[in-house]
């Protein structure tokens, strides 16, 4: 079993992401979000899930503890396969995943591509009390309270390694903080999403220095 690369990487292609390890290049999927955090020539670490196949070994790849979780969880539920259960986690953050189980809100699942109303509404009903939404801090009313130094930080190299300048990446992610849910707020990949948003697309970055 393989559950964690730690080494260069070496491409980036879409959903697709090679990284050097030791010499031995692994082909791991990710999401779209989580592949705008990544450089290339740049040391990184993947928490990994391997899909073993009849005909085939897949790696897919996650920035952290609580994206592993919800995939594995997403990959166990009838009619779910590791390419769709990597279309919510495009689509949604774990935290958006454990809201939208609490609320049983089916519909949050239903824009993924490849899923429809029966199988929706099948994640909410194997994953209700397998997924824990955690509460906001007493006396915390705001999302800029909820965002780590770990996640600022994580978002702000991934802007920088895009191009954008230090101060302009700093300052978009404190904009984006004052209207981000406290979910959004401690995801690295929902706060990266929301800076981009506000930046436009990333190929106009080199024209702001």
């Amino acid at each position: 079993m393989i559950s964690a690369l730690r080494g260069t990487v070496l491409s980036l292609s879409g959903g697709t992401v090679v990284i050097d390890v030791g010499g031995v290049g692994y082909s791991v999927a990710v999401t779209e979000p989580h592949s705008l955090t990544l450089r290339l020539g740049a040391e990184t670490t993947l928490l990994t899930s391997l899909i073993v196949r009849e005909d085939s070994l897949s790696l897919f790849g996650f920035p952290d503890q609580d994206a592993l979780d919800i995939f594995t969880l997403l990959v166990g539920v009838t009619g779910v396969g590791p390419k769709s259960a990597l279309g919510v986690l495009n689509e949604l953050t774990p935290g958006d995943v454990a809201v939208a189980v609490a609320r049983e809100d089916d519909a949050a699942f239903r824009k993924v591509s490849g899923i429809g109303p029966k199988t929706a509404k099948l994640i909410v009903l194997s994953l209700t009390g397998k997924i824990a939404v955690r509460p906001i801090p007493a006396g915390q009313t705001t999302a800029p309270a909820a965002a780590s130094l770990r996640v600022r930080d994580s978002v702000e190299r991934a802007l920088i390694g895009l191009g954008w300048p230090e101060r302009t990446a700093v300052a978009t992610i404190d904009d984006v903080l004052e209207t981000a849910s406290p979910a959004e707020a401690s995801d690295v990949q929902a706060l990266l999403r929301l800076a981009l948003a506000v930046l436009g697309p990333a190929q106009n970055a080199g024209g702001g220095r």
